[in-house]
């Protein structure tokens, strides 16, 4: 217990440092990651306020440099970009989230140095997540890989537009949508999508509509294969009906997210990141000191920065997490080879990707890691790192015996 304490306590010093050195300037920080070029075909709107004097001690260009500051400890190079897709889909009269403004949109990139002729690999963060979430993996990947993360529209440091989507249908296009126009912007085809949870959610309505530009895809603990109607639990139907159950359900619908209170927390919103960071990714491998004390930092700020794509939750899933249009009723419809990635611990059901799997007429593997929940490519890396690269055996280059598995990672 005294280390456990220890621990927290280093770790508190070292992100009050980090903090500390940001909100006594009023400026961010102008350091680039290590070997890292940054190019940027938009500016951001100053605050007329100091950092230290703002309530939310955040905007886009901290999110940026918090994202600098973790990646320094990637060491393969890569370039940063933001890549403009403009107002709204083309021949569409709606802009996106229905804006009154004209602005183009931008998605922030990651791209990482890579060999020539090496296949891409696309990788999507799900939700309250953004790209620096894989930071444990890139190097890895990138031996292997054109490895390319981004920020979601309305997440992590990409656009911001206020939100106005009323369906789930305008919801998922959204999304869909303003990740074709980055595939376009970027001249991508025929790559690997890797998409976590409601990232992977997003990356397999994304297949299902352009299946010709997706090689492979890889679904980390993806949310969405299960409804309620089919699925709900005893337990969770008589949660519902207590008061307490009322309450979240009403809180739910109303759109009522964490980072809400994360901003609502103000100046002290940093000190709840810390405790959720420390007790979240303190299982499985675990994180360094640093490791935790910068990813608690870029956590933050892309938590604490304007609401945008995180109100996309009760149009896409129900209370409990249950998806409004479920991707087990289109899996018959697939057309792209897939591998699902789980962590032994994971609170998403792998048997929803057992029971879509009966109905797939394309190549499908389940893959389970152990001493890893949720976040398997934090985790437990090594593990996730072998099922990556097992699901993609055919594409790279010969050797390491087909790429096995990790001991203990199994495919069920």
């Amino acid at each position: 217990m005294s280390f456990r304490l220890g621990l927290r306590r280093a770790k508190s010093s070292s992100l009050g440092k980090a903090m500390a050195q940001e909100l006594n300037s009023s400026a961010p920080a102008t350091a680039t990651a290590t070997a890292a070029t940054v190019t940027s075909t938009s500016t951001t709107k100053k605050s007329l306020w100091p950092s230290a004097l703002r309530w939310i001690p955040t905007s886009t260009d901290h999110i940026i440099s918090a994202e600098k500051r973790l990646l320094t400890l990637v060491k393969t190079p890569y370039t940063q970009e933001l890549v403009d897709i403009g107002s709204g889909p083309p021949g569409s009269k709606v802009r996106w989230f229905r804006s009154a403004s004209n602005e183009s949109r931008f998605i922030n990139t990651i791209t990482f140095d890579s060999k020539q002729d090496s296949p891409t690999l696309v990788m999507v963060h799900g939700y309250a997540a953004s790209q620096g979430f894989f930071f444990k993996n890139f190097d890895t990947l990138a031996k292997h890989f054109r490895v390319i993360a981004i920020d979601q529209l309305g997440w992590g440091a990409s656009s911001r537009p206020d939100f106005t989507c009323t369906s789930t249908e305008e919801t998922e296009a959204w999304f869909i949508n303003s990740f074709e126009e980055w595939r376009k912007a970027k001249n991508l085809s025929n790559f690997v999508l890797l998409g976590h949870s409601f990232g992977g959610y997003i990356a397999s309505k994304y297949a299902l509509k352009h299946p010709e530009h997706v090689q492979h895809l890889i679904l980390v603990g993806p949310a969405g294969f299960t409804s309620e109607t089919e699925h709900k639990s005893e337990r969770l139907t008589k949660f519902q009906a207590t008061w307490k159950g009322a309450v979240l359900n009403h809180l739910w619908e109303s759109n009522f997210t964490p980072m809400k209170v994360v901003r609502g927390l103000g100046p002290f919103g940093p000190n709840l990141v810390r405790k959720y960071t420390s007790a979240r990714f303190g299982e499985g491998e675990g994180l360094a000191e640093q490791e935790s004390a910068l990813l608690t930092d870029y956590v933050y700020h892309t938590l604490a920065a304007k609401a945008s794509g995180e109100l996309c939750l009760k149009h896409i899933f129900s209370f409990g997490a249950f998806a409004r249009s479920p991707l087990l009723q289109r899996s018959s419809e697939w057309k792209v080879p897939t591998t699902f990635i789980y962590g032994f611990q994971d609170w998403m059901d792998y048997k929803g990707a057992e029971a879509a799997r009966k109905n797939m007429n394309v190549p499908c593997e389940i893959i389970r890691v152990p001493q890893a929940g949720h976040f398997v490519f934090l985790d437990n890396a090594k593990g996730f790192h072998s099922s990556v690269l097992h699901a993609c055996r055919r594409f790279l280059s010969p050797g390491m015996a087909n790429y096995p598995l990790e001991e203990g990672v199994i495919s069920v």
